[in-house]
């Protein structure tokens, strides 16, 4: 049962139905983990990393020597990224951006699958930006866990935001997606108790 003290001791995202997922803000914060480096290792560049909060993934691509750029609506996470020298441009996804139908690689780590509210919308709007051949690469939930639709906000100990769209998918669910959007399902691979799953454009 969630609690239900006005005291929040950490940041969660939090449903209009009570559900609360923690929100590892500090990791986001750091540099890409062993995990991350190796699932991004074998993507082309450019890449684009949806919903890049700080930067840490367009930080270890830009490292590794990959063209990388992130998008992310929050100012203050746009803020941070380019202040540790990561390329952001701070708008939503589904904006115009530089390079459609150029980018080798679109990432959605962090559970930004769920942007919008839509994973099908959000996919068409990768396979869009891709170039043939391109790659999709998409954390999603363990097998078994929800795929659904959702009205969340962000709450932290600094206060509560706003109510917008959010999704979750499964592993189980993500070539039905993949292929809804119009994209080739590749492989889903776990790695540190994480879930990855791929797909491709058409050539």
């Amino acid at each position: 049962m969630l609690a239900t003290t006005s005291t929040i001791e950490s940041t969660v995202l939090r449903s209009a139905c009570g559900l609360s997922v923690p929100l590892d803000v500090d990791h986001w914060r750091h540099h890409a983990d062993a995990v991350e480096t190796s699932i991004l290792a074998d993507l082309d560049g450019p890449v684009l990393d949806v919903g890049c909060g700080p930067g840490r993934i367009v930080t270890a691509l830009a490292a590794s020597g990959r063209v990388a750029m992130g998008v992310d609506s929050s100012p203050a996470a746009s803020e941070e990224a380019n202040r540790r020298g990561a390329a952001v441009l701070t708008r939503s996804v589904f904006d115009p951006l530089p390079g459609e139908r150029r980018w080798r690689s679109v990432v959605f780590l962090d559970g930004n699958i769920g942007i919008g509210g839509d994973p099908v919308a959000l996919l068409v709007r990768a396979n869009q930006l891709l170039a043939p051949g391109g790659v999709v690469l998409a954390e999603v939930g363990a097998p078994g866990s929800a795929t659904d639709r959702l009205t969340v906000r962000v709450e932290s100990p600094h206060g509560r935001g706003p109510w917008f769209a959010w999704a979750r998918l499964s592993a189980d669910d993500v070539a039905l997606h993949f292929v809804e959007a119009g994209l080739i399902p590749g492989e889903v691979e776990t790695a540190g108790g994480r879930w990855f799953a791929r797909a491709t454009t058409r050539r």
